[in-house]
């Protein structure tokens, strides 16, 4: 029965839970074995809390709920009441919370049920996983290498069979980047569909919460119950009336796709672009014209280091004489370089960008989809802090790398990691389907319909591949 529950999809637990066939507590006696067997290997959830979990479910009614006592892994970017979190830095090593964030007391209010908190870089920054408080998370298809980030350890957890549902962030690929290294689904919704704690950038922000699962229709489920209006988010949007699980489960074909390789914006390993091209021909057979283009997205990497930098320079700016011992040197190089940007810099990226929006809001009238690979590159050395270089190619810092999967986040629209292939070494690879700005639903559906005909996410979870 164990093995039979890790297999499941989470849908597939939540009718097991609605008909009693099993319970949350049996749920987490089995999340509880498979961690203990597999996670010393991969790293993935660092912070353990059965014991509030256990707790959770004795004096909660879950039965009422939309999950019914689901268990979920929650990234440590996200606080959780009484658990350590650390937002993966040694600054906040001890840190042990007095109150959840609002997305997480939302997911516990519909019947989630947090045992574990995902391993994550240095406050999400950088798409690898690994920091000082805890160490790195390994890729489970191949131990040597990166399981990306910011979003590994629940990508890994998923892989792995330790998580059926899990949360994730992202600001330039943090969801799509290791959903893609690890063979899941992640998805990145508009901003705005999710609520969270706004912070100190309350009115403008690039980065996003969102759904994390092995399957479309598992990540529909949980969007379902993360989205929503709440006042204390001044961005957020109120719900669709029809639920994403139901839009998902229509499986309505587009009838125009764009693919490109590269968006325009960045370099792209060969073989990755091979693969994700014959993926998007699948499109074809849904009777979809399928058609090379993309937006124009001149003047990308200055809208995005500026406003990336921006936000750092307004998180740790003011600290960071004290800090800079501590934050590891990628994230020192991006404060500094908020706090030199001049006015005319951020000018300059706030009409660029606004440029981008309306030259993608005119390609999305005449396309119901823009595709392209989620990352440009298959899981590197684990060793290897971020993708330096991509054939003659140097990038210009840690994060370019992720060009590809930031350009849909500087035009605000919802976009999902879906898995389309493998290498020639048997490594996965992310197919990035992106809508319409608020476009969920017709998205979800089109994933849904690529991931039945491509029949890749059957194999999870799986065992890690030890070769460290």
């Amino acid at each position: 029965m164990s093995d039979d529950l890790i297999k499941s999809s989470a849908r597939d637990i939540r009718a097991q839970l609605k008909n009693k066939a099993v319970s949350s507590a049996e749920l987490l006696d089995v999340l509880e074995t498979r961690i203990a067997k597999i996670d010393p290997i991969v790293n993935a959830l660092p912070t353990l809390c059965f014991d509030r979990a256990r707790q959770a479910i004795a004096t909660g009614n879950h039965q009422d709920t939309a999950l019914l006592g689901m268990p979920i892994a929650i990234k440590d970017l996200l606080p959780v009441a009484g658990v350590r979190t650390t937002w993966g830095s040694m600054l906040h090593e001890h840190h042990i919370p007095e109150k959840s964030d609002l997305l997480v007391e939302r997911l516990e209010s519909s019947g989630a049920v947090v045992y574990a908190k995902s391993n994550t870089p240095e406050f999400g920054a950088g798409a690898n996983t690994f920091n000082d408080v805890f160490g790195v998370t390994r890729n489970p298809w191949n131990t040597a290498l990166s399981c990306a980030g910011s979003s590994g350890g629940s990508a890994v957890a998923l892989a792995t069979g330790m998580a059926w549902i899990a949360s994730g962030s992202d600001l330039g690929g943090s969801l799509r980047n290791p959903a893609s290294f690890c063979g899941i689904v992640g998805f990145r919704p508009s901003i705005g569909r999710i609520p969270t704690n706004p912070g100190d950038m309350a009115f403008y922000r690039l980065s996003v919460e969102g759904p994390m699962a092995r399957t479309v229709g598992d990540v529909a489920m949980l969007l379902d119950v993360m989205a929503g209006r709440d006042p204390r988010d001044p961005l957020s949007v109120t719900r669709p009336e029809q639920s994403f699980e139901a839009m998902a489960e229509a499986r309505t074909a587009p009838k125009r796709v764009a693919f490109s390789p590269d968006l325009g914006v960045t370099p792209v390993d060969p073989e990755i672009a091979s693969i994700c091209r014959r993926a998007a021909q699948r499109f074809e057979d849904m009777g979809a014209t399928v058609e090379e283009n993309h937006p124009d997205f001149s003047g990308l990497q200055h809208v995005f280091q500026t406003f990336r930098a921006l936000g750092m320079a307004v998180r740790h700016g003011n600290q960071l004489d004290q800090l800079r011992s501590v934050l590891k040197p990628e994230i020192v190089w991006n404060v500094e370089k908020g706090l030199s940007l001049t006015a005319e810099e951020i000018a300059r990226a706030m009409t660029t960008r606004a440029a981008i929006y309306a030259r993608a809001q005119t390609f999305f009238q005449n396309y119901d989809l823009l595709i392209s690979p989620a990352t440009i590159v298959p899981p590197y050395p684990v060793e290897q802090r971020f993708v330096e270089r991509l054939g003659e190619h140097e990038f210009s810092n840690y994060i370019e790398w992720c060009s590809i999967a930031y350009a849909i986040t500087v035009i605000g629209a919802p976009a999902v990691s879906v898995p389309c292939g493998f290498t020639s070494t048997g490594l996965p690879v992310g197919l990035q389907i992106a809508a319409a700005p608020l476009n969920e639903g017709p998205l979800l559906s089109a994933a849904l319909l690529f991931e039945e005909s491509a029949d890749l996410t059957s194999g999870l979870p799986i065992d890690p591949v030890v070769t460290h």
